[in-house]
């Protein structure tokens, strides 16, 4: 039987946080209504590099944003969140190569929303800065940078249930400058500020 690694006890605790918001906030609501709305959403963080190398690595994600949605199909995004990620090569003699993004998350991001009942597709994009560390260390890449660093983000995914009261999403963080995404598989819940 496999003994249980820390990479697993990430995914674990990943997994009991998601749980734990959906058990008690069940009066949420996603994009598809119009209005203003905290959203927060949490997952298991991921890192990759761009090229070519098969080296990725995995932690914890979380994110607050603040929605300002004048229509139903579209939403303006300010956001706040955190990316802790890493990895290393597990192959003999691949001791050297490996990979990091432990990041503040700070940016803009528009939705738009295919406002479909029980399930609705949407997609974001924007610009941003990361605020932290990042190593990418592969066959074809040897770069490591602090400070701040601009990102691209990139969400897909689906509002769903009756009130689209659950967000189930992938969310990229390309960072260019060291050949890198970051990113999430995540689970956001809505709570509105006007009633």
């Amino acid at each position: 039987m496999p003994l249980k690694t820390p990479q697993m006890s990430k995914h674990y605790f990943s997994i009991l946080f998601v749980i734990f918001f959906g058990t008690f906030f069940n009066h949420v609501y996603a994009q598809p209504n119009v209005g203003k709305f905290i959203d927060v959403s949490a997952g298991i963080g991921l890192c990759a590099p761009i090229d070519e190398s098969e080296l990725d690595g995995s932690g914890f994600y979380a994110q607050a944003e603040y929605v300002w949605s004048p229509l139903s199909w579209f939403g303006v995004r300010p956001y706040a969140g955190v990316i802790i990620a890493s990895g290393k090569g597990e192959e003999p003699g691949t001791t050297d190569l490996k990979i990091k993004s432990n990041a503040a998350l700070l940016g803009t991001k528009v939705r738009l929303v295919a406002p479909i009942p029980y399930v609705a597709p949407f997609i974001e994009a924007g610009i941003g800065a990361s605020i932290g560390s990042f190593e990418t260390h592969t066959e074809y890449t040897n770069l490591k940078k602090s400070g701040v660093l601009l990102h691209i983000p990139v969400t897909l995914g689906l509002a769903l249930g009756r009130k689209h009261a659950i967000e189930v999403k992938f969310t990229y963080y390309f960072h260019d400058a060291v050949d890198q995404f970051s990113g999430a598989a995540a689970v956001g819940f809505a709570f509105p500020l006007d009633n």
